[in-house]
């Protein structure tokens, strides 16, 4: 073998210089991130253990994600007490998870629960406490949508709204808080929207439910922050569940139609999968959706003038086609 060839099998000296380089920028970054993760896989495991037996009260439990985050915490040998209005769906839930037949298990506790009366809260929250005398994890997941422009929507539906997807998770917090300070521990988590985040065409009290929602939460997190209790908000993205089909209209009526975009959502499942992890790994904030809605995410932000321009043409090609249908 000749010296060239040695020289050829050892590399070129541009390249050397590159991974050096590459090596001692990307290295200071690359390594802390390594040692943070494993530290947050480490932590998780440890409160995975110490999850069976922990009280969970997941509201709008009869469907969709909710259906999926009762599976997923019972399945960790949680305590869950399932709540939403339809008690009948509830007991379907029940039904299923009991016949998974898990060894040890706890019982599913069912409790109806209307969001929109939010004077019968109180009284919930002493029923839910009756059962097992505290709640270690409570999900704010009960929620209603709307499919309608600013114009045509009543403000009774923008009402409606607000109460069911704030206030009500609102009361249902502030009602379980006081037992939550008295023992120095809990997990409240907010499932929200990347419409909390950034808002869209036709979804105007929808988004502005769920901003409330962002904001409530951030200011609740840094106040209980020294009391040993912990506060998420999970925003994601497009779901498959009944979600477009259960929405209102702008005159309070059911849109009772699948989105095209909903019936390609993500599974409910993964979504509880995740929310689980955020829970055992306590993250304060985080946004679960495709490639698309974390580019709008970060548009609104470092180049609003653009993002508003993209808005404005989704309207009107939304307006296009209801004239189309209409």
């Amino acid at each position: 073998m000749k010296v060239e060839d040695l020289n050829k099998c050892a590399g070129s000296t541009d390249w050397n210089v590159l991974y050096w380089v590459l090596g001692t920028i990307l290295m200071p970054v690359a390594l802390p991130l390594a040692l943070f993760n494993i530290w947050q896989r480490f932590r998780a495991q440890k409160y995975r253990n110490q999850l069976p037996g922990k009280v969970v009260l997941i509201t709008g439990a009869s469907s969709g994600v909710g259906e999926a985050l009762a599976h997923v915490f019972y399945k960790a040998g949680c305590k869950v007490i399932l709540a939403a209005r339809r008690t009948l769906e509830l007991e379907r839930v029940k039904k299923d998870l009991l016949a998974l037949d898990l060894e040890p298990a706890y019982p599913p506790t069912v409790l109806g629960l209307d969001l929109a009366e939010l004077n019968t809260i109180p009284d919930f929250v002493t029923r839910v406490l009756g059962v097992y005398n505290q709640v270690d994890i409570l999900i704010n997941n009960g929620g209603i949508s709307v499919r309608a422009d600013v114009a045509s929507t009543a403000v009774d539906v923008d009402l409606k709204i607000m109460v069911v997807n704030y206030f009500g998770s609102v009361a249902l917090t502030k009602a379980l808080l006081p037992s939550m300070l008295k023992r120095k521990s809990g997990h409240i988590c907010f499932i929200s929207s990347v419409q909390g985040k950034f808002a869209i065409p036709q979804r105007a009290a929808y988004s502005a439910s769920k901003h409330a929602m962002q904001a409530f939460a951030d200011s609740l997190r840094s106040e209980v922050a020294s009391k040993n209790i912990n506060v998420s908000t999970v925003s994601p993205g497009y779901v498959r569940t009944q979600l477009s089909l259960n929405a209102l209209t702008g005159t309070g009526k059911s849109y009772g139609k699948m989105d095209d975009s909903t019936a390609k959502g993500m599974s409910p499942d993964k979504l509880a999968e995740r929310i689980l992890k955020c829970i055992l790994r306590n993250e304060p904030d985080i946004l679960v959706s495709d490639v698309q809605a974390k580019v709008a995410y970060y548009l609104r932000h470092l180049c609003p003038s653009l993002f508003f321009w993209i808005m404005a043409k989704r309207a009107l090609k939304l307006e296009k086609a209801e004239k189309k249908t209409g």
